[in-house]
């Protein structure tokens, strides 16, 4: 729906607010509804066909849950689950906003606001609401300068959440597969953070014992155990003013769970062989292949530490997910590998490029970036032909569609993914549809398919 034939409720007990906004989009959409009392809310959403409320996070009302905005949000869900929400917030309160997120508005927007980005962010998101596609010059093809590239609707719905999370300071948990990219997306938001100058710090935590799971992230004095020739700084202290990168954080231990819990909440670090504690200023970010249903086993994972470095989560998706994006990144790669290895430019047949698009890669990008790179140095002339593909034996194939030799088959896999993201967001059909990148017909069509 484009915005000059939107109806849109502002939300907030700031009468300054509610005539700032109704002043500016007076003559940008058809009917600009102003509210004071957010109680009103579900009469005025009975009454009117709203399509999209600009809602604010504080209100004092009769309501004092100390996050009013989150409480109205989930509110307007409940009432109305195919509107469109903005939450309104101050600077100071934009953990609070990005939790919104979490809750299902659609977008923050901070205020003091420039008028050109309020109008912007509305329109996009009307626009994106209705299936209109955002010129390519006004969309992020990648998040920050490290490459992660991405056409499909999944991988740009995570570029907008990576632009609007990457300024804050949230703690977040990146979940997906093996060669997902989990990592290049850690760096992508520290590139785009406030700590972008600052050091970015990767430590791979589930390859630790207990002993250098402590000397590796809070450090040690020299002696304190058989190889501490030196006094030596943890990662935590290396990560000061910057980001620190915990990756396979899944698998760590209960009693590691329980040390790095201690830090996260005291934000202070004790070298082993000492007990001076030494103050640390990080933003964390985690990552694990590890599915979220099995992290909330409280006999895997500690659920206060999941909270804790869960404020945001993304989930990278699978390549066979992202099917339109396998000829993009499949080019990527060419070119990058025909530079490194002084080739000519690299152009595919089209037996090659639909060789590409069929295999399931359950490897997912880095198979995929591994297999070109072969091709490349293995070719013969310019074009890449099918024959020069070949996919890694090293990786487990998905499930095949042969039912005979008792495996399941792909309709199976199909049903059994859509339950677990339905399940994953409490029958929430807006969101799962979003992780899963269909529209809400889509998904109401495969409901109906396998009688979900």
């Amino acid at each position: 729906m484009i915005l000059k034939k939107a109806t849109v409720l502002i939300v907030d007990d700031d009468p300054d607010v509610l005539t700032a906004v109704k002043l500016l989009m007076k003559t940008e959409a058809q009917e600009i509804i102003t509210e004071k009392n957010p109680e009103n809310l579900n009469w005025l959403l009975q009454r009117n066909q709203v399509d999209l409320v600009l809602l604010d996070m504080n209100f004092n009302s009769a309501i004092n849950t100390g996050n009013e905005g989150i409480y109205w949000l989930r509110k307007v869900k409940e009432w109305k689950p195919n509107v469109s929400v903005i939450m309104i917030t101050a600077y100071g309160d934009i953990d609070l906003a990005v939790r919104s997120l979490k809750e299902g508005a659609d977008d923050f927007i901070v205020k003091p606001w420039h008028n050109e980005k309020l109008l912007e962010t509305i329109k996009d998101l009307l626009d994106k609401k209705e299936g209109i596609k955002t010129p390519k010059a006004s969309v992020k093809g990648s998040a920050g300068s490290t490459s992660i590239l991405g056409d499909s609707e999944v991988m740009q719905d995570i570029f907008h959440k990576v632009n609007k999370i990457a300024p804050t300071d949230a703690n977040i948990l990146i979940l997906g597969e093996n060669g997902t990219g989990k990592d290049l997306m850690a760096k992508a938001i520290h590139e785009r953070s406030l700590r972008a100058n600052k050091p970015f710090i990767k430590v791979d935590v589930g390859a630790l014992t207990d002993t250098l799971f402590e000397s590796e992230l809070f450090g040690h004095k020299k002696g304190a155990f058989t190889d501490a020739r030196e006094d030596r700084a943890g990662r935590f202290e290396d990560a000061h003013g910057g980001t620190l990168f915990l990756d396979e954080i899944g698998n760590i231990t209960l009693q590691q769970q329980a040390k790095l819990l201690t830090v996260l909440q005291n934000r202070q670090v004790t070298r082993l062989g000492t007990n001076k504690p030494v103050d640390i200023d990080i933003r964390l970010i985690c990552a694990t292949n590890v599915p979220l249903q099995e992290l909330a086993n409280e006999n895997r994972f500690r659920k206060d530490l999941i909270y804790r470095i869960n404020t945001v989560e993304i989930t990278m998706p699978p390549l066979r997910r992202r099917n339109n994006d396998i000829v993009l990144l499949a080019k990527h790669f060419a070119k990058q590998y025909a530079s490194k290895y002084l080739k000519p430019t690299m152009e595919f047949e089209a037996a090659a490029l639909q060789k590409l698009k069929s295999y399931n890669y359950p490897g997912n990008v880095r198979e995929l970036q591994y297999s070109i790179e072969r091709a490349v140095i293995m070719a013969d002339d310019h074009m890449l032909k099918a024959d020069d593909l070949i996919f890694s034996a090293l990786e487990s194939s998905l499930p095949a569609t042969n039912e005979a030799d008792g495996e399941i088959p792909l309709s199976a896999m199909e049903k059994n993914a859509i339950l677990r993201v339905i399940e994953k967001h409490n029958g929430n059909i807006t969101r799962a549809a979003k992780e899963l990148g269909l529209t809400r017909t889509a998904l109401y069509r495969r409901l109906s398919k396998y009688d979900i």
